[in-house]
């Protein structure tokens, strides 16, 4: 908006024009070169992305669901295609229809497409970006109650679970079915750090209290698990290879192909 302003000086009248910025919401755009690079968008094809909806999961920690069907799973060749497929009512999420093809999925998010009898589960490699945590606290009244990483509250949970264990959720029901310890000797997965995406065994926790815990793991790489995970890991057992090892495992692949 551009507002003219007059005052005197010496005599004279003199004005001048100033322009005042209006007040902006949210930003509604999401161009492809700030897109976060797990989604792996080519940026060359296009100059948008699209933007995350209002969700449990952070812009940076998601992926959108039409990302996951389009460019992972190449059910559909554009975004008209997504959108239809999601307006039949095909998809779920944790149990309920999503019909938004922007709707962003998490970590450890399930996806379900009921006509197809197919269930993918979102868990992060050694190089995607996930993040979970999980808290236990009272409510108001006095009501106790945890709130996991995809904001879901359950009330009256077994006073057994602490901060940081995690919980197995029947979707139909949205109850608790079973937990597993924080502790030492259980399988677990980084989903944050330098050590994004790799899976161990839990061998020592250093407390720090007022600050953060230093918890050490031991990967598959040389050691045997005593414990099966609940779910199935992706191919690597996430072990973080280095350069050179995975220019070596390519070239053994490659001449057992040959």
């Amino acid at each position: 908006v551009w507002r003219r302003q007059e005052w005197k000086l010496g005599g004279l009248w003199r004005s001048r024009e100033r322009c005042q910025s209006m007040a902006r919401g949210p930003k509604k755009h999401l161009k492809q070169v700030a897109a976060p690079k797990h989604w792996m968008l080519d940026k060359l094809t296009g100059v948008f992305a699209p933007h995350p909806s209002t969700s449990p999961h952070k812009l940076r920690e998601c992926l959108p669901l039409i990302i996951f069907i389009r460019n992972r799973l190449k059910y559909a060749l554009t975004g008209e295609e997504v959108k239809k497929i999601c307006t039949q009512r095909f998809i779920k999420i944790n149990g309920k229809v999503r019909t938004d093809i922007t709707y962003p999925a998490g970590f450890m998010d399930v996806i379900s497409i009921d006509k197809m009898g197919e269930n993918f589960c979102l868990i992060c490699d050694t190089k995607g970006h996930f993040a979970v945590h999980q808290k236990i606290f009272v409510g108001t009244k006095g009501i106790p109650h945890l709130v996991t990483h995809d904001a879901r509250t359950i009330c009256y949970p077994d006073p057994l679970i602490k901060v940081n264990d995690t919980i197995q959720i029947d979707l139909e029901t949205g109850k608790i079915t079973d937990f597993i310890k924080f502790d030492t000797g259980n399988l677990c997965m980084v989903t944050g750090g330098a050590n994004l995406g790799r899976i161990g065994v839990i061998t020592n926790r250093e407390r720090h209290p007022g600050s953060l815990d230093v918890v050490h793991m031991k990967d598959a790489n040389g050691n045997s698990f005593g414990n099966i995970p609940w779910i199935s890991l992706p191919q690597g057992k996430g072990i973080c290879l280095t350069i050179a090892e995975e220019r070596d495992k390519r070239l053994a692949t490659n001449q057992s192909s040959g």
